[in-house]
């Protein structure tokens, strides 16, 4: 956890010097998630979702195993997920958040395109 604090404040602190857009902090985020979860680092993966500081233990370890299951299933269909690549970034006003849109680069040479939504709160974008 302290690593990905370490982390996202660093990121945040070159992203306000360089005046980089909320588009593109929040892709960024997304994509450094997405990251720690096929590199099998689940509890940062966990750690960016939205909440996730007041999720009950067992609940906690509920998710934990959904995503080791979930890397699973993309290992023995696809040969894994080798890369993450930011296609887009996109303000919703309706619902306050920012979609983030990711291409899954498999190991049998097939992308998928997936939709992260995300919530800024005090400076640090997460998964919603």
């Amino acid at each position: 956890m302290r690593h990905l604090l370490t982390s996202v404040v660093a990121l945040l602190l070159l992203c306000a010097c360089s005046g980089t857009t909320a588009e593109e902090m929040a892709s960024l985020a997304a994509k450094g998630y997405y990251e720690h979860l096929i590199s099998g680092e689940y509890e940062h993966f966990l750690a960016g979702k939205a909440g996730a500081d007041s999720f009950p233990k067992l609940y906690r370890e509920q998710l934990i195993i959904g995503y080791k299951q979930f890397m699973a299933q993309q290992e023995k269909t696809h040969h894994g997920i080798h890369e993450i690549r930011i296609v887009d970034a996109k303000a919703d006003t309706l619902v306050q958040c920012m979609n983030v849109f990711l291409v899954f680069c498999y190991g049998d040479s097939t992308n998928e395109q997936v939709a992260v939504p995300m919530v800024e709160h005090h400076g640090v974008w997460r998964m919603r």
